[in-house]
């Protein structure tokens, strides 16, 4: 009997863990799936760290990185966004933004071939004087289309969105108005890249490398007697707040010297990235992007010409005969980088061929 009595209490006893309200169950059975749903959305959210030089205040982050990244956002419905790291928040120096994009330390760069000598041959062709436009909207697709065309073997290590142009290097001076190649002469001008000092070396200037954030201050204190910059950049680090002349050829005229300008990606990142946000990012890069861009730089331009001109700056159109001056006198920047590809195994003579004949194609469009 005992142990009849005993099975009947051990069956009809209520479990203490039965004793939780139902209520409490089915809130938790609710609150469950919601909790990891929220944890896989946070899992697949893809955070690109994005790195370039200029301020946040500049037109490349107003104008096209920040739209980027929002298209980006929209279009992969949040799953993917960006982190933007301007005016070298991540550390380095604009030449080392190749690097950090390609190890990883960045996951997207804004920066340009030209500070990494030598690392992109094909490219430097679009650097040489007198070659492409100077609006940033056709230059910039011209550039685009050599690239493709010649060059893509220099980004091997890299996933290449998009490469642009930097604008049209214009001479802006703080006292010695510029209107022909002999006003050069003798004088210290920042130089942005290795090209532009060859330029402003055949021409009888002293160039000197100097970073873009030293450059007001430089010719502020005398350092420096001016600088090519292009226009878009002037205000961006207020060149034009401590120059008054702007020396520029003719709008049908190639610019004196461009600086292509390329936004890169991690190829890592990229390949690492789902389907359906790679189609995102392949949707805003190339063509699109080059656009982008292009515009970004016409709109700075047409800006910082109404600016400069409100404050009283002076924009010096030379005559063409003194534009052909500069050219016949620079010549010899094109022929001695032809010799210098040649020796590296490229055919700089078709390269330098190729440019010219893009560059004439987007010629006044």
């Amino acid at each position: 009997m005992k142990s009849t009595r005993k099975h009947k209490l051990l069956s009809t006893a209520t479990p203490r863990w039965h004793s939780t309200p139902n209520r409490m169950l089915a809130g938790l059975t609710l609150a469950l799936p919601a909790l990891f749903g929220a944890a896989a959305t946070q899992a697949q959210t893809v955070t690109l760290k994005y790195s370039h030089f200029l301020p946040a205040n500049s037109g490349f982050n107003q104008k096209v990185a920040l739209p980027w990244c929002a298209a980006i956002e929209k279009d992969s419905g949040g799953k993917m966004k960006c982190q933007l790291y301007p005016s070298l928040a991540l550390g380095g120096t604009p030449a080392q933004l190749a690097d950090q994009v390609k190890n990883g330390v960045a996951d997207v760069v804004w920066t340009s071939p030209s500070y990494s000598t030598g690392r992109f041959p094909r490219t430097e062709a679009l650097e040489l004087p007198f070659t492409l436009p100077g609006d940033g909207l056709a230059a910039s697709r011209a550039m685009w289309d050599y690239v493709q065309q010649h060059a893509m073997a220099d980004f091997k290590d890299f996933k290449l969105l998009a490469i642009h142009s930097g604008g049209n290097s214009v001479i802006s001076t703080a006292s010695k108005p510029i209107l022909s190649a002999d006003d050069i002469k003798g004088l210290k001008l920042r130089s942005p890249s290795r090209f532009a000092a060859l330029f402003l070396s055949s021409l009888g200037s002293t160039p000197v490398n100097m970073p873009l954030a030293q450059v007001t201050e430089g010719i502020s204190k005398g350092v420096i007697d001016g600088a090519m910059i292009p226009w878009e950049v002037l205000p961006a680090i207020k060149v034009d707040e401590v120059t008054k002349y702007h020396m520029e050829g003719m709008a049908h005229q190639p610019g004196f010297i461009q600086t292509p300008m390329a936004v890169m990606m991690n190829k890592a990142k990229y390949d690492s990235l789902a389907p359906e946000l790679k189609a995102v990012i392949d949707k805003h890069s190339g063509q699109a992007l080059v656009d982008l861009t292009g515009k970004a730089w016409d709109e700075g331009i047409a800006d910082t010409r109404k600016k400069l001109a409100a404050q009283g700056n002076k924009t010096l159109v030379i005559k063409d005969a003194d534009y052909n001056a500069l050219k016949k006198t620079t010549a010899s920047v094109e022929a001695d980088w032809i010799k210098q590809a040649n020796a590296r195994g490229l055919d700089g003579s078709q390269l330098a061929a190729a440019v010219h004949g893009i560059g004439s194609k987007y010629l006044g469009k």
